[in-house]
């Protein structure tokens, strides 16, 4: 088996891209996804969010669900809005976001690497999430969401992807929220071999968006070799996933909030903080400029805070700017040691800028909020390639993939 191989993708029919393409099924609520996909019968929220079909108050996780997904997914086949090629093949996918531009390829992974460790992930999944993802996979057939991931440095798949990518594109549409997605399909058996060899001599593919589905695919395989549906050796036991250079990957900000301070009035919030941290007050909202550095809000006050970088744990996990936040502020001073289940925090991603911190401080749903400097994809790596795990929300990615694209059926 090899790391990545083509698949025979399926996806819109010429000039229907844009009548199927949707958010990613878990950027939007039930509510929200209804309202996306009012008027528009082919979007593909009819499958990823096919509880938008059936009564308000459905369970997500209700068998119905999974039904109507699969009987979605049917009749945009039978109705030819979805097309299967008819040849395996590899797409190059570009994002286009204000002057933010990534360029990458959609493949099948193999669930093997993963399962060995040479396609890392860096995060911890839930078990109602996973299982949600196995059933969706399972009752329509087929993989949807694809796993976003980056590969390390590699001059030569950059150059194969530009080169594939220059022509004109054979999907071409700007989603409602402004980011153009295109797609282009790579046909020649040549091209497709060099793409193959070059990513078997990659050491790693690193999991940025998507371990929920990645876990899913591991199960998914398990399943099918139980059942005898593949074999040892069968090359159908991949999951689809995209690919981006590392350094076209962006990571927004995470940010914090908190719903009261612990019992402590601002000012004696303010003296700890100060026994940890320089605390400067700023009169705008304060983006931090670089790693170490945090904003607060408290109180109608913005502050910019910072750390002596000797206090700053040396291991990949403890060097995170969540990390330093939460071990040398929220846990000791706040009392918060579970940021994963306590109900008194609550992240805030970059894309609603640092206007929701203050609305959400000033409106008093919170009586704290923290700005962070983005994780790096280099930090991320880090922590992949140490085998440890980041703390909750410590990463946003933008732009996201849009589901819909490209699909593959789970059988080839």
């Amino acid at each position: 088996m090899t790391l990545i191989k083509p698949f025979r993708g399926l996806r819109p029919a010429p000039g229907r891209a844009a009548d199927v393409l949707a958010p990613p099924y878990d950027v939007l609520d039930t509510a929200e996804a209804r309202r996306r996909a009012d008027g528009k019968p082919w979007s593909f929220l009819h499958i990823s969010k096919a509880e938008i079909d059936l009564p308000e108050g459905t369970d997500h996780y209700d068998p119905q669900v999974y039904e109507t997904a699969a009987a979605n997914m049917a009749e945009l086949i039978d109705k030819g809005v979805l097309q299967r090629d008819g040849a395996p093949r590899y797409y190059v996918y570009r994002l286009d976001w204000g002057d933010h531009a990534q360029t990458g390829i959609v493949a099948a992974a193999s669930v093997a690497e993963y399962d060995d460790g040479r396609i890392k992930k860096h995060e911890h999944t839930r078990p109602d999430k996973e299982d949600d993802r196995v059933r969706q996979i399972e009752a329509i057939g087929a993989q949807t969401g694809p796993v976003k991931m980056a590969y390390p440095e590699a001059p030569d798949i950059d150059a194969i992807l530009a080169a594939e990518s220059a022509g004109a594109a054979d999907i071409d549409v700007v989603a409602d929220d402004g980011i153009r997605h295109r797609l282009w399909v790579v046909a020649d058996d040549a091209t497709i071999a060099r793409l193959t060899a070059a990513f078997e001599r990659l050491p790693a593919l690193y999991i940025a968006d998507g371990h929920h589905r990645s876990a899913a695919a591991s199960r998914v395989s398990a399943n099918l070799h139980a059942a005898g549906k593949i074999g040892a050796e069968d090359r159908n036991d991949y999951f689809l996933a995209v690919a981006f250079p590392h350094h076209q990957v962006r990571i927004l900000d995470y940010n914090r909030v908190v719903r009261d301070l612990g019992g402590l009035s601002p000012e004696a919030f303010m003296e700890k903080i100060a026994t940890a941290f320089s605390v400067a007050p700023e009169a705008a909202p304060v983006r931090p400029r670089k790693h170490h550095e945090f904003g607060l809000y408290v109180a109608g006050q913005w502050y910019r805070l910072a750390i002596d970088p000797g206090r700053v744990a040396a291991d990949p996990v403890g060097r995170l700017d969540v990390s330093v936040l939460h071990d040398h502020l929220i846990e000791p001073f706040l009392g918060i040691s579970d940021p994963r289940r306590d109900k008194r925090i609550d992240f805030v991603g970059g894309m609603r800028g640092l206007e929701e911190l203050q609305r959400r401080v000033d409106s008093g749903e919170a009586a704290a909020a923290f700005s962070l400097f983005p994780t790096s994809l280099d930090d991320l790596m880090a922590v992949a390639d140490a085998g440890d795990v980041m703390p909750p929300k410590s990463t946003w990615f933008e732009p996201k993939l849009a589901d819909g694209l490209v699909s593959r059926l789970l059988i080839d």
